[in-house]
């Protein structure tokens, strides 16, 4: 007899990642807040602009629900080759972003973590389900289901309107 399939993702909320220090970080206490979910790279062209706009978003949003989960990609380009204590400092010292980092994971590929999987799965890019480089991104509402999602190139602040409907700010 079979074993039991394995339970299907409903939400964002159902999977425990490890931040960038090794904790377990079970994503369900994000209930109720609108994400921002972004793979990013410390080496990347993209990376001050985005970096600085993401600061400002969550500067101005997150006493109002909003939280940025930023997760370190060495898929393209080796972009992020360091460590994630170098990313932590980085991201720190050189931004002094207040948003979560997360543990270096791959989003393409059979090695996909499994939150990208379920991100990428019914929101199409142009290689299909494929993040195409650093700093794709994916909002999600409150209920932990995903929204939108936007190519690396699209400006962090061009997202605000959308992040604002989904935090009632009118």
């Amino acid at each position: 007899m079979a074993g039991q399939p394995e339970k299907k993702p409903q939400s964002v909320y159902d999977f425990t990642l490890k931040d960038a220090t090794g904790n377990d970080v079970d994503l369900s206490i994000y209930k109720g807040k609108v994400l921002l979910i972004v793979n990013v790279a410390s080496k990347c062209g993209m990376t001050n602009s985005n970096y600085t706009e993401l600061n400002q978003l969550y500067e101005k949003y997150k006493d109002q629900g909003l939280e940025i989960l930023a997760f370190p990609c060495n898929q393209f380009g080796e972009e992020e080759p360091g460590t994630n204590d170098q990313i932590l400092d980085f991201v720190c010292t050189r931004f002094n972003s207040d948003f979560p980092i997360f543990d270096k994971i791959e989003v393409n590929g059979e090695n996909a973590s499994p939150l990208y999987k379920f991100l990428k799965s019914g929101k199409w890019g142009i290689f299909g389900d494929d993040i195409q480089w650093n700093f794709a991104k994916f909002l999600v509402d409150k209920n932990g289901q995903v929204v939108d999602r936007y190519y690396p190139t699209t400006s962090p602040l061009t997202i605000e309107r959308d992040m604002k409907k989904l935090l009632e700010i009118i």
